[in-house]
């Protein structure tokens, strides 16, 4: 993992811990002593919108960006945001997916034929139902966390560096359910 620059790219909406789960994802790689570049963007995400999420990490990384094509890892805590973001994806990239729908903002329902098209697009998706698993956990708050076991196994950290991780970084009366919906994803994301 440190001779190449690694790129993960989450996508959400607003509200779901999009931007805590970056940062738990940096903090390890900067534990590990690698160069790690963030950028996000989260326009609208009071309102429900689109947050998104680009993480890179290496030896040496020169942009925070992730080009088109060049995400090693999709992570979306949301359907339509799969579908919107997975050009980012390498052909050679993972697309890990809650299988939530979310009713965009000025919208009266969900998008008919979201499912069908992603699975055009992205055909070995793996989809879990995060929400599910964090109210299992202990609360719905937890899907971050959830979606962050799911993918921890594409990535060369130690299950215990990412528990350090997110010990250091959720309020301390949370950390127990974070740390089990953490196991649940990391067990439904298991390859």
């Amino acid at each position: 993992m440190a001779e190449r620059t690694t790129n993960v790219f989450i996508a959400g909406v607003g509200g779901q811990g999009i931007l805590l789960a970056s940062e738990i994802l940096s903090d390890m790689a900067l534990a590990r002593g690698l160069d790690v570049k963030k950028s996000e963007v989260h326009g609208m995400a009071q309102r429900g919108g689109s947050v998104v999420s680009h993480v890179r990490f290496g030896k040496r990384v020169h942009s925070p960006v992730i080009a088109e094509r060049e995400a090693d890892v999709l992570v979306s805590f949301e359907k339509m945001e799969a579908l919107r973001w997975v050009h980012y994806v390498s052909p050679e990239g993972t697309v890990i997916v809650n299988d939530q729908e979310i009713v965009p903002s000025g919208m009266e329902r969900y998008p008919e034929g979201i499912d069908e098209e992603l699975a055009k697009r992205a055909p070995d998706a793996h989809k879990l139902d995060a929400l599910t698993l964090a109210n299992e956990a202990g609360h719905a708050r937890a899907v971050n966390t959830v979606m962050l076991g799911a993918f921890s196994s594409y990535l060369d950290f130690t299950e215990d560096e990412w528990k350090k991780a997110i010990g250091n970084r959720v309020p301390p009366k949370t950390v127990e359910i974070n740390l089990k919906a953490f196991e649940l994803g990391r067990a439904a994301g298991a390859r």
